[in-house]
């Protein structure tokens, strides 16, 4: 089996050649996935405490965009939600754009995007200040842009995690939705879309836009879940993950890359083939611009408006009685690293950056 890094580390000169006015992001991003592995940002070592073997683990590079070093950190974010969970219900709203709409999106990314997140959010405040569905001014939640489709093709859509309710105007009463509905997303739909035709309008990048996208439907998806924990569970692969992880190639040959896919409804992953520069080409459009911060937390989540969370809870809980104290779960630990000599556990004993500065830690 091949990884991404591989590929790069093969291919990326190659790409490079091809696409000279490549921008600065994505050839960063080339950059660090071909010194991923060859231990350019230090190492740790490791020692076995049964026999006293060493092994060394080189770092990996860090970049967001990177394979490797996206599981651990989505570990981190799932780990940090799950401790302090709210209780009652939660949902899962899913906003997309029209396939006609995509390239100009791909064309002005920062814009598009901080405009497809603002659109998403304002739509939800607006229908959750109607007093038929919750009659809040201040809902919460945490947003985040994919921009990718099961294929790699383009495809920026918004997932959203939505407690089910919000905060009444004096702050101190929780005003709860229905345990399966939030907002209608056949509203939500076209405030969404009417949001977004406006800040293309303020941009001045309407006259290049297909006037027949504003007037077609926009897919809204809605999820109820009964708990945040399985909420943040469903969200937590989207925040931290890549278009393409390394476990889903299967083989480069003949310069075709093949890796597994599952189709819409779907759960026996398939195998699609790909020429390698389409490969690389389809994975360098999901670069994100530098700085962009594609999750997002909205209303009472939000860290300017920030409530501690025991006063939260109970405010929930005198909404939702029926689902008594949530339930903690923690995410599993990190498997332990044996030993290749006596299969005994391995411990850190000393770390090694190298990158930008010489530091080491001795464990």
């Amino acid at each position: 089996m091949t990884t991404i890094c591989a590929i790069f580390n093969a291919l990326a000169p190659e790409s490079l050649e091809r696409s000279p006015t490549l921008p600065t992001p994505p050839r960063k991003v080339i950059s660090a996935m071909q010194h991923c592995p060859s231990g350019h940002d230090g190492h740790s070592l490791s020692q076995c405490q049964n026999c006293g073997g060493q092994h060394r683990v080189h770092h990996a590079c860090g970049n967001r965009h990177c394979p490797p070093w996206q599981h651990h950190t989505a570990q981190q974010w799932l780990q940090h939600h799950l401790e302090k969970p709210l209780p009652g219900p939660h949902f899962l709203l899913t906003c997309t754009v029209p396939e006609t709409l995509r390239p100009l999106i791909r064309s002005h990314q920062r814009l598009a995007y901080q405009a497809m997140l603002q659109a998403s959010s304002t739509a939800r405040k607006r229908l959750a200040k109607d007093e038929r569905f919750l009659g809040t001014d201040l809902p919460g939640c945490t947003g985040v842009l994919p921009t990718w489709g099961r294929q790699l093709q383009y495809h920026p859509h918004i997932h959203s995690i939505v407690p089910g309710g919000g905060l009444a105007e004096d702050r101190t009463t929780w005003r709860p939705s229905r345990a399966n509905f939030f907002v209608p997303v056949k509203a939500l739909s076209p405030i969404y879309r009417a949001l977004l035709q406006e800040d293309m309008r303020q941009a001045g990048l309407l006259e290049h836009i297909n006037p027949q996208v504003w007037t077609i439907p926009w897919n809204v998806h809605r999820q109820a879940k009964h708990h945040g924990h399985s909420a943040c569970t469903s969200l937590a692969p989207s925040v931290f993950r890549v278009a393409i992880s390394n476990q889903r190639p299967v083989s480069l040959k003949d310069r075709m890359v093949t890796f597994t896919s599952r189709q819409p409804a779907r759960t026996r992953p398939r195998t699609t083939p790909l020429d390698v520069m389409e490969c690389l080409r389809r994975f360098l459009q999901h670069v994100l611009p530098d700085g962009f911060m594609k999750v997002r937390h909205c209303g009472f989540l939000h860290a300017s408006g920030a409530i501690p969370p025991d006063p939260l809870c109970r405010m929930i809980l005198q909404a939702h009685p029926i689902d008594g104290k949530p339930t903690r779960i923690v995410p599993p630990q990190p498997p332990v690293v044996l030993g290749p000599t006596c299969g005994a556990q391995m411990r850190v004993v000393r770390r090694l950056w190298t990158s930008n500065r010489a530091c080491v830690d001795p464990g």
